[in-house]
């Protein structure tokens, strides 16, 4: 039983929730555990390597298989991050935590779906990779593969790619705490998806990570700042590297609860690490908001009394989401009431802020507590009040939104048929089997036809903040998925697929 919020505030909460859920197409109702299906499905379009015989995504095969061998050094594997060819540690690190936290938290209704296995199949794809990366060389941390420059000049399938393959990496000399942080934090996380299924891999993720995250913490700099010239403008370090560090000390507290280092570590440097910044965006650059709702977790399950900022922090983030509360920003949120945050991948904004919001629910929950939106008690708001809007927007994603569009690729019978894509807007090796170079891809590129292959489960970036969407190949910022914008709505779906009558959206 949830703690009761103030009567006034609750119904007025409650009404504007209702008027939010009567927004145009609210009567229908979805399939949570197939949109959960595909969602897992499309990271097996994303893979990088020598592909299982098992892969779903047939129009795809093996890809950069000598990866890192010029540099002595096995790089094979891992993701490609959207539309392109390069592997950029930075978000491949972030998708991969994202992943473990959504199995972590929601995997009983992913098995209860028949997709925990894929779930795990697609974190241990991004973590044996990162394992490679964090370990193949003593010192060093392998942080990208391509140039996105070079990459870029081409329109190529992964399969034909012949752009150079050129290795970047951070070491002592070169620091980068935010990509060796989140790699760090992904490893931890992935240590607890294996812990009981295979305890010898766990063990050997858990130990690089601590030692990835003492590394970061030893020789601190961003990665950015030494390997501009690949990184940015696509994944500069714009937060800095404080957010990476607490990230990561706060996995590790998480994934090895009885070494108290990482938990004193935290309350030591919690506040020059950014613990006290105001925070309400959650990306792969931005950790804060993520690590604070996790030591809002530790808080409320363990009463740790040095964490109890984590909790305010937390409740601030959820309050600013939630419609009738003071803190509520009415204008980040659109005339179809789609959170938006950005121009250009928006969608990646709604799926972190969704989860965020569906975990803290559950801390909330499961320690019989509320978020504190106002004083005294008057502005509490409850857990279910917070489920209520994260639902909206899966339903906003999946088809109920003024344009009547499905984000998703391949659910529903409307949804985006040009997606910025090599692989997927390119005729496959099976259907043809001759190489199209690098010049000849930007036919594809530029037509007006819709992808021969389809990217199941692809969400792209979204539409602009008046609800409007383009389905053009060209306009990326729209039309380009990311692993980034699916991983945490793996999670949010699991959650609603076990949490609705036969997971189609019936209560």
């Amino acid at each position: 039983m949830e703690p009761k919020s103030s009567i006034g505030g609750l119904r007025l909460r409650l009404l504007v929730l209702h008027l939010l859920l009567l927004a145009p197409g609210f009567a229908t109702a979805f399939n949570y555990a197939d949109a959960l299906s595909k969602s897992i499905i499309f990271f097996e379009g994303q893979r990088s390597g020598k592909l299982p015989p098992g892969n779903r995504m047939p129009w795809r095969s093996h890809s950069g298989l000598s990866d890192g061998a010029q540099y002595n050094v096995d790089l094979v594997g891992g993701y490609y991050d959207a539309g392109d060819n390069v592997k950029f540690g930075l978000p491949m690190a972030f998708t991969t935590t994202m992943l473990a936290w959504s199995v972590l938290d929601f995997g009983k209704f992913m098995a209860a779906a028949g997709e925990l296995e894929n779930a795990r199949a697609a974190v241990k794809w991004g973590a044996d990779y990162l394992l490679k990366a964090a370990t193949a060389t003593p010192g060093k941390l392998y942080v990208q593969v391509a140039d996105p420059n070079q990459d870029h000049r081409c329109w190529e399938r992964p399969e034909d790619m012949d752009t150079p393959r050129g290795v970047y990496h951070v070491d002592v000399d070169k620091p980068g705490s935010d990509v060796a942080g989140e790699t760090a934090a992904a490893l931890a996380a992935s240590s607890l998806v294996f812990r009981r299924s295979d305890p010898v891999y766990s063990n050997r993720l858990l130990n690089a990570a601590v030692a990835t995250f003492e590394f970061a913490d030893r020789h601190r700099g961003a990665y950015s700042d030494t390997l501009a010239s690949v990184a940015c403008p696509f994944y500069c370090s714009y937060s800095g590297y404080h957010d990476e560090l607490l990230w990561a000390a706060t996995w590790l507290h998480r994934a090895n609860p009885s070494n108290s280092s990482f938990l004193s570590y935290v309350a030591v440097n919690g506040l020059q690490l950014g613990a006290g910044d105001d925070d309400f965006s959650f990306s792969w650059d931005d950790k804060r908001a993520g690590a604070k709702i996790l030591l809002a977790k530790f808080f409320l399950r363990k009463k740790y009394n040095n964490l109890e900022m984590y909790k305010a922090h937390a409740d601030s983030y959820l309050c600013s989401l939630v419609p009738g509360t003071a803190s509520f920003n009415a204008g980040e949120f659109t005339a179809g009431g789609l959170l938006f945050k950005s121009g250009s991948s928006n969608m990646q904004y709604v799926t972190t802020a969704t989860f965020l919001m569906l975990a803290y629910a559950k801390y909330l929950r499961s320690s019989n507590s509320t978020a504190s939106c106002g004083i005294s008690g008057e502005g509490d708001v409850s857990a279910g009040e917070i489920v209520a809007v994260a639902k909206r927007q899966v339903d906003y994603i999946l088809g109920k939104n003024p344009a009547g569009i499905s984000y998703m690729v391949g659910f529903g019978c409307k949804y985006p048929r040009r997606v910025h894509h090599r692989g997927a807007s390119i005729p496959s090796v099976r259907a043809h089997p001759g190489r199209i170079g690098c010049d000849a891809g930007f036919g594809y590129l530029h037509s007006g036809e819709p992808n021969p292959n389809v990217l199941v489960g692809a969400v792209v970036g979204g539409p602009d903040s008046r609800d409007a969407f383009a389905d053009d190949r060209g306009n990326f910022a729209q039309s380009e998925p990311a692993t980034y914008i699916n991983a945490p709505l793996v999670g949010a779906l699991a959650y609603f697929a076990g949490t609705t009558r036969s997971g189609t959206g019936r209560e």
